[in-house]
Order: C-alpha cells, then sequence, then structure tokens
C-alpha cells in the first residue's frame, strides 16, 4: 500500500516578504510535524495579492527563481524537514513576468517551475496586465513514491487542467490559490463554486485534490479561504472555513485511489478521436 500524507496551509498574509516566510515556515513545521510529507501553501504568499490594481511599481517585486527570497526560503526549509514544498512566486524572466511555482524536494532543490496557463482578467483580478501566459505547459513531477501534478489558481477552473496533468501520471493534484469576493458584484460568493470545480475534477478523474487559499482582507479586498483535502471519491478529508489559521493534514491511500480510477473506466473509455473541438481556437 503507498500512502502519503500532505498538507494546505491557510493563513492572512502582510505585505511584508520576511514577515509572511516567518508565518508560512511556522506552519510548514507544524505540518511537517504532523507527518506532511508535502505541504501547500497558497498562491503568492510573498505579499498583498497585488493584481487587485493595474500598479506598474509592482513589477519590481518580481525575482529570478534561483534569485526569489521565497523560492530559497523554502528550499531551506525543505531541505531541513526533507519535505517537497510547492511555492508559488512572481517570476521575472528577462523581460518577462510569470505568475509560477517552483516545485521543491527534500533536498532542497527546484524540481522545475510552472508558469500559470490560464491568466485571469477581471475587477479585484487583474492579472493579465502582470503576467505573460505560461509557456511551461502542464507538469507533474515525482515526489513521495507518487506523482505530484500542480496548477495554479485560474487553472483550477478548467477540466483541462486537471485531465493533462492526469494524462502525464499524476496520482495527486495541488491547487494554490488566492481568491475572494468579487468587486463588480459584492452579493456573489464564488467560494461554493471554486470547491465544487475542483471536487469536479478528483470526481471524473478520481484523485486526491489539495487547495490552499488565503484569507483576511487587504486594501479592501476580502479573501475567504475554505482550503480543503479532498479524496478520489471527492469527500471531504480536511476543511477550513472563511476565517480559520492553520494547516490541514491528511494521509491520501494512492494505491486505493488506482484501483478506483481503473474500476470507474473513466480513462478507459475516454474517445481522443471525437475531441478534436476542444483543440479549436474559435
Amino acid at each position: 500500500m503507498t500512502e502519503i500524507t500532505v498538507a494546505a496551509l491557510q493563513l492572512a498574509f502582510s505585505d511584508d516578504i520576511d514577515v509572511n516566510i516567518l508565518e508560512v515556515s511556522k506552519l510548514v513545521r507544524e505540518a511537517a510535524a504532523k507527518g506532511a510529507q508535502v505541504v501547500l501553501p497558497p498562491e503568492l504568499f510573498e505579499g498583498h495579492y497585488f493584481c487587485r490594481v493595474e500598479d506598474e511599481g509592482m513589477f519590481a517585486r518580481a525575482r529570478p527563481v534561483a534569485e526569489h527570497k521565497a523560492v530559497k526560503a523554502m528550499q531551506a526549509l525543505a531541505a531541513e524537514l526533507k519535505i517537497h514544498i510547492p511555492t508559488s512566486f512572481f517570476e521575472l524572466d528577462g523581460q518577462h513576468h510569470y505568475n509560477s511555482l517552483a516545485m521543491i524536494d527534500p533536498d532542497g532543490k527546484v524540481q522545475g517551475v510552472y508558469r500559470k496557463t490560464h491568466i485571469p482578467d477581471g475587477p479585484g483580478y487583474e492579472e493579465k496586465f502582470y503576467f505573460r501566459p505560461g509557456n511551461t505547459g502542464f507538469k507533474v513531477w515525482p515526489g513521495a513514491g507518487t506523482t505530484l501534478g500542480v496548477g495554479i489558481c485560474w487553472d483550477q477552473w478548467y477540466p483541462e487542467t486537471a485531465r493533462a496533468m492526469m494524462l502525464m501520471g499524476a496520482q495527486i493534484l495541488f491547487y494554490p490559490t488566492a481568491i475572494g469576493n468579487e468587486p463588480h458584484d459584492p452579493d456573489l460568493d464564488t467560494s461554493r463554486l471554486w470547491r465544487r470545480a475542483m471536487i469536479g475534477h478528483a470526481v471524473s478523474n478520481v484523485v486526491p485534490v489539495v487547495a490552499a487559499n488565503r484569507i483576511g482582507t487587504e486594501d479592501g479586498q476580502t479573501f475567504y479561504g475554505h482550503s480543503f483535502i479532498c479524496d478520489e471519491r471527492g469527500d471531504m478529508l480536511a476543511e477550513f472555513g472563511r476565517d480559520e489559521t492553520g494547516v490541514l493534514v491528511a494521509t491520501l491511500d494512492i494505491d486505493l485511489a488506482k484501483r478506483h480510477r481503473a474500476a470507474f473506466g473513466f480513462f478507459r473509455d475516454r474517445r481522443p478521436e471525437l475531441y478534436g473541438r476542444l483543440t479549436e481556437d474559435k
């Protein structure tokens, strides 16, 4: 039997990267002490979610992966604790800027970088001003005796993201997130939709899902938490509400999920020859 213990972090952030690294590090240590082998912090935990507005001064925050303070701190922590830490960060690559994730292994090495594929553009989430669409394609990595797939925030709404990672061999899907209220419609609460979308990926791919979101109010924008870990049937193993700070931990039976996946036949019964319409840009 192959089991893996995973964790999702939920917390509020200041706009001070050093303070945020310290707070994330505390929760990473707590998760590792509870047996977590992969620990997922929220998206862009280096500071406030700056994409609320278009401000050219924010581009100065981006750094190359080898120089980014949050990545370097998580590398040191991963090596010390012997765990994986998928680390979201604002990446600078030459003249280009990306919303990226460094997959850090238990030796503290960056196994690779994934650049967010789907970039949102709307009130309070004006990411197209800051980020170029990712050019890495979807990525999976070996880790903790299994294969880890990671999408970033807006990626999590797309069934294509989850299915692509599954076809690449993913056994668990991770989604670091920064999502909250909708400035254009104060009565719209997307937290239920947000969860349902990812639970749908769990069910239709028969795969566990781990989602980590931030909480708190930043410059008038409130983030709604609701981080969770569900199993391959979409059943909740651990979950937070809107306000809790802390660590979610769950142990997943990868072999059992594989058996369930095979029994459902979703991948056996695929008809790729009929799916060409999915790749047409019109």
